[in-house]
């Protein structure tokens, strides 16, 4: 848990949100294991709840400063914005893994835009309605786009920045045709969005247990 937080999860809530978490990625690895006719392995991820500077600070810390982020606004009970991001260097090695591997350095760098974009709707999306759907929710995802930067421009909401936003940040390995790839999902909230969620949590936990 983090103190400078407004708003403090519990040890078992932030259990459950793991568990929500753990179950997108894993539909995410067989989305992706469909479009690239391998098995995806996508590691346990693990999450944690940040304000926007100890995101960026935690980003920078794991050697991700040029990154390259795919990102969807989302709305319905909780509105932000979900974010799948790479080192600049391992979007590349990600990009090489979903299309052919006879393909020239030229063309795979014309396909990586495309290619980056449909790996993060297939991971976002998946991890997005997984979540809603186990929480009992809905939720509308805008579609993807790729930006490329660094860690301090893309932890931004629309309505501005703010140091006291909240990111849920989750750090996973991927393993696509024996490439190794480090990402991150982080999912930007401000303080209402974090504290129906929390809400939403509380009342997942009572239906798996039976307790109040």
């Amino acid at each position: 848990m983090n103190s400078e937080l407004p708003i403090q999860l519990t040890d078992l809530q932030l259990d459950a949100l793991t568990e929500l978490v753990n179950l997108g990625v894993s539909c995410a690895a067989t989305g992706l294991g469909e479009m690239v006719h391998e098995e995806v392995v996508l590691s346990v991820p693990k999450v944690s709840i940040l304000t926007r500077d100890q995101a960026i600070k935690s980003l920078v810390e794991r050697g991700a400063k040029q990154l390259v982020a795919v990102h969807q606004d989302f709305e319905g009970d909780i509105r932000g914005r979900a974010f799948l991001i790479f080192p600049e260097a391992k979007s590349m090695e990600l990009v090489r893994a979903l299309v052919e591997e006879d393909l020239s350095l030229d063309d795979i760098m014309e396909l990586e835009q495309e290619a980056l974009a449909e790996t993060g709707n297939v991971i976002l999306n998946s991890c997005l309605s997984t979540m809603a759907n186990n929480l009992g929710r809905s939720v509308k995802i805008s579609l993807p786009e790729v930006v490329h930067g660094e860690s301090t421009e893309f932890l931004t909401l629309t309505s501005g920045p703010n140091a006291r936003d909240t990111v849920l940040l989750i750090y996973i390995n991927f393993s696509v045709k024996k490439r190794d790839i480090q990402g991150f999902l982080a999912m930007l909230l401000d303080l209402p969005a974090l504290a129906i969620l929390q809400q939403l949590l509380i009342e997942y936990i009572e239906r798996l247990t039976g307790q109040k």
